[in-house]
């Protein structure tokens, strides 16, 4: 898809500009994850949302998200989040940094603001959106609540919910028989994940993350580190329940190419797989989708990704059919200095997915009415 210069329609004027006077069909969608992969997805899904003050952003759109949800994972224990965790026995802020500035109204002059990095003195390495992050959830006492505070602050186009308020910490069982503690030490491990365990086991999921998942149209998982952005908010109690259980569309963002640490090896079928290992409590599968790049990448980035023994992950779609998983393969990527999804490409057709899904049952709905 080629994105084309913004095409505003005013909401009120909405019935007039649109073909055939035709409301666009409206969704709701939460995306689950961390990291670069999933504030890479919420641009995409930006462009679907109406602006604060209700226009249409985007003329040529098929449907428009009336609400979107980020749950963004909590386990962070490096760099500045870590540091902030330290010192302030707070929830790391910043993955959730990054997915205000996705979905902020002016992202190029909050991504320079949220992003800068202090160079010198005590605040060297901190960002400065951390530190807002830091001081709401002081003033506040909730890092969620704090969290909600800043979107609006930044008019954000969605709501942003924490994987839990709870300060967790997550432990590996490596292959090796040892155990290690902290996401940092984790990733940093020469030795494979064989489970990831959320300390305290119990922590629970924001309300409102719950009831997002249950009303929604469709809930996507991924892109991200396996271990580290994705089964991290899975360990959360009720969250693999609340996806098992929903009727949305639920499609499973598919990595792009394995990580050290996390998937080196591992198909694209045993990501799902190690997914639902780690979601033993639901007996049925978690996804009707998987989104699987299948274009080719060039020769010069496959050979840096070499480097640190990082492969395409592999698209074994029989083994995916079997896991009850129905894959859509497609050109996905985005390259550049790094391999990242193309977001405009990977939102259009997660909201085909759910909106055919939509329109089928209404369908159904009104004919068993008639």
């Amino acid at each position: 898809m080629v994105e084309t210069a913004p095409k505003r329609i005013s909401g009120q004027h909405r019935r007039a500009d649109l073909e055939g006077n035709i409301l666009l069909p409206e969704l709701r969608v939460v995306a689950i994850g961390g990291g670069t992969g999933l504030s890479t997805l919420l641009r995409g899904f930006k462009r679907f949302v109406p602006t604060p003050v209700g226009e249409i952003p985007y003329a040529d759109l098929r449907c428009l998200i009336c609400d979107l949800a980020a749950v963004v994972t909590v386990t962070d224990d490096g760099g500045s989040s870590g540091r902030l965790r330290e010192d302030f026995k707070m929830l790391p802020p910043g993955d959730v940094r990054n997915c205000m500035v996705a979905l902020s109204e002016d992202e190029h002059l909050l991504s320079r603001l949220f992003q800068y990095r202090f160079q010198h003195g005590d605040l060297e390495g901190h960002s400065f959106g951390n530190l807002f992050v830091a001081a709401l959830s002081h003033i506040t006492g909730d890092f969620a609540q704090a969290v909600q505070m800043s979107s609006q602050i930044l008019a954000t186009r969605g709501h942003i919910f924490p994987a839990t308020n709870q300060n967790v910490t997550l432990t590996a069982h490596m292959d090796d028989g040892s155990i290690v503690h902290g996401e940092t030490n984790i990733t940093a491990s020469p030795h494979r994940i064989v489970e990831l365990i959320l300390e305290p086991a119990h922590a629970e999921p924001l309300p409102q993350t719950l009831e997002a998942i249950a009303n929604a149209d469709l809930v996507t998982l991924g892109p991200g580190s396996l271990y580290t952005s994705l089964i991290t908010n899975l360990l959360v109690r009720s969250i693999p329940e609340a996806l098992s259980a929903t009727r949305a569309t639920r499609v499973f963002v598919c990595n792009l190419m394995t990580q050290a640490n996390e998937s080196i090896g591992l198909t694209a079928s045993q990501h799902i797989s190690r997914i639902n290992q780690h979601s033993n409590s639901v007996r049925q599968p978690l996804f009707d989708y998987a989104l699987i790049n299948t274009a080719p990448i060039s020769p010069t980035l496959l050979e840096k990704y070499a480097l640190e023994g990082q492969t395409p992950v592999e698209a074994d779609l029989d083994a995916i059919r079997i896991l009850g998983v129905e894959p859509i393969t497609g050109n996905f990527l985005h390259e550049g200095d790094v391999l990242r999804h193309n977001h405009d490409r990977v939102a259009d057709v997660a909201l085909q997915l759910a909106l055919y899904r939509k329109t089928l049952t209404s369908r159904v709905n009104l004919h068993r009415s008639a």
